[in-house]
């Protein structure tokens, strides 16, 4: 398996004032072929990201310490090993799955069978260059929209775990296309991610916030493990704070 070099290539501009713009809309000037003219990149352009290759690691993780692919697959490592359960045995649909910075730690863990899934063909062919080799295979696909075809092929693989990691609450996965990839879910099977505490708050409009506690309220879902940690900086040098969760599926959610 080849790792993405995520030593530093290109010449990134921070906004001098990033207070007061929210996470999806920050952005950075970027220098990419060292002729000093810079390009505006969004974050959440993430087709424009991934078209660079080592763009998005150093974006993320060397400049504003990304850790969440990291912490999110490591709380779910805690409880494999709180319950004696071998990760080669998991069959991880990995959603929002980008260029494989979580499929990767995944295989790094030990599981033997990882499928992805993003929508936009960008991250698959990110996914292939950067990381040839973690996915067994990869889908692009629309989760609120899913072909007959391709949901049969997802269903054929058994499913028993599902990651999906910075992918929540911004429109990116909204809570019809995570229920869709969790009833792909077998019942018993362990669901990783993570999310703005925001977005798991009173008043929150994402509608997560009444997804996920309607389902551990009525035991959909059982929580094993929790942790509130720093998912990266803000443009501003600001700490953005996530919810990482782990929890057993015990039955579909309604669609």
């Amino acid at each position: 398996m080849k790792t993405a070099d995520v030593r530093p290539k290109y010449d990134i501009r921070f906004p001098s004032e990033g207070r007061g713009v929210d996470q999806d809309q920050e952005w950075a000037e970027i220098g990419l072929n060292g002729s000093g003219k810079l390009t505006r990149f969004r974050f959440h352009d993430y087709d424009k990201l991934y078209a660079v290759p080592g763009l998005y690691e150093q974006l993320f993780y060397a400049e504003l310490e990304c850790q969440s692919p990291q912490v999110v697959t490591g709380l779910l490592g805690e409880v494999l090993a709180s319950e004696s359960l071998d990760p080669a045995d998991l069959r991880v649909f990995d959603v929002g799955a980008g260029n494989g910075m979580v499929g990767e730690e995944l295989d790094r863990m030990g599981a033997e069978h990882i499928v992805g899934v993003d929508i936009i063909p960008e991250a698959a062919e990110a996914a292939q260059r950067d990381r040839p080799g973690v996915y067994d295979d990869y889908f692009v696909v629309d989760l609120t929209d899913v072909p007959a075809d391709d949901l049969t092929r997802l269903e054929d693989q058994r499913f028993n775990c599902l990651t999906t990691v910075a992918a929540l609450g911004f429109g990116d996965i909204p809570p019809e296309a995570f229920t869709t990839a969790y009833n792909l879910v077998e019942n018993g099977g362990l669901v990783a991610f993570n999310i703005k505490e925001r977005f798991v708050t009173d008043g929150d409009r994402s509608g997560f916030e009444n997804l996920i506690s309607t389902a551990l309220d009525d035991g959909t879902l059982d929580l094993e493990a929790q942790r509130r940690y720093r998912h990266r900086l803000a443009v501003s040098g600001d700490p953005l704070y996530y919810i990482a969760m782990v929890a057993r599926k015990r039955a579909d959610l309604p669609a």
